[in-house]
């Protein structure tokens, strides 16, 4: 609920397109992405585009 933003540390969107994208502003709300935003990123990248082995 929009009433909710004030209590966020951070705030992110997600979709086939955007990914998982950080947001840094909503209104008057601020937000700096950090270690959740970073992870869900980088877990993201990692499952949808694995870096090929030697083997393969």
């Amino acid at each position: 609920m929009p009433e909710e933003l004030a209590d966020f540390s951070e705030c992110f969107l997600t979709g086939s397109a955007a990914e998982v994208t950080p947001v840094s502003e909503i209104g008057p709300y601020t937000f700096k992405p950090a270690t959740i935003s970073e992870t869900l990123m980088n877990d993201y990248m990692k499952e949808v585009y694995p870096v090929a082995t030697a083997a393969e």
